[in-house]
């Protein structure tokens, strides 16, 4: 059962992940991933919040496989970014190949960390 949960969400996850991205590509005239750094950001603050609404209170296993393996693990990917990151570098563009490195990591800890805050205040009160 558990498993149908996560290919569930990866069948919502994946193409909301594709048309994000490209939505919030468009709208930016640069050579900065600003589409997958969203996604990212999205997921890290999602599953925050379904790491701290689990912690308060219960939540059903099968959603929890729904949304953090099933969604939140096809909405992000580690690999896009790492292939955006190398061509930046690649192309010349080390400033912003080292600002996505960084930004990326303390911006995904502070939206999970943000998501659980969150949970734990809703789910808490």
């Amino acid at each position: 059962m558990n498993w149908l949960m996560v290919v569930a969400g990866a069948l919502v996850g994946a193409p909301l992940r594709y048309l994000t991205d490209h939505a919030v590509q468009g709208r930016h005239d640069t050579g900065f991933p600003w589409g997958t750094f969203t996604v990212n950001l999205v997921a890290c603050t999602v599953l925050g919040f379904l790491t701290g609404a689990a912690t308060a209170t219960t939540v059903p296993q099968p959603l929890q496989h729904l949304i953090g393996p099933g969604l939140c693990a096809t909405l992000s990917t580690y690999s896009t970014f790492s292939y955006e990151t190398l061509r930046l570098a690649e192309t010349g563009a080390k400033f912003f190949a080292a600002a996505n490195v960084v930004v990326s990591v303390v911006a995904g800890l502070g939206a999970a960390y943000l998501g659980t805050a969150v949970a734990h205040a809703v789910f808490q009160s």
